[in-house]
């Protein structure tokens, strides 16, 4: 098997860990030198994946903290329809991407490392394999989260 190794999430690996959930947490305590939020509302939080699987990668996810979707309000229901739609929009406008990926990892064995529910927009791209993906079977991603969040948040304005 080939490894593939990004040094630079190893502060993340063993940085401090938060007592409670890490949405929850990025809701109540945001820090403006990291924060990868794009938007908030009463009902909802969205922000810029840390760790992209490509850019414009995003999470929307609800600021009560529930595990599952069928726990959504019909409230919550509609306005996560109408923000995804909204967020579709804005992305094909600031990233191009010709396709989307669109879904939930929910429960631990679906691959959820994080409970508290949150949707998964990951924009898609022609040619997106390169060097690292034929050799290593990983992602190299071309820009940054912040940079991501910085044509986002300029793009809703």
């Amino acid at each position: 098997m080939e490894y593939f190794f990004n040094f630079a999430k190893m502060s993340y690996v063993q940085g401090l860990k938060t007592d409670g959930c890490i949405l929850c947490e990025i809701i109540k305590n945001r820090d403006p030198r990291n924060d990868l939020t794009v938007f908030e509302d009463d009902l909802f939080t969205i922000v810029v994946n840390l760790y992209p699987y490509n850019p414009g990668h995003l999470m929307i996810f609800p600021g009560r903290h529930i595990e599952d979707i069928r726990d959504y309000s019909p409230e919550e229901s509609a306005r996560l329809h109408e923000l995804s739609c909204r967020f579709l929009s804005i992305l094909d406008a600031s990233h191009h991407p010709s396709a989307y990926n669109i879904g939930y990892n929910m429960g631990y064995n679906a691959g959820a490392s994080i409970k508290h529910i949150h949707l998964h927009i990951i924009p898609r791209y022609p040619r997106e394999l390169g060097i690292a993906d034929l050799l290593a079977g990983k992602r190299v991603l071309v820009e940054s989260p912040m940079d991501t969040a910085a044509k986002i948040r300029a793009a809703l304005s």
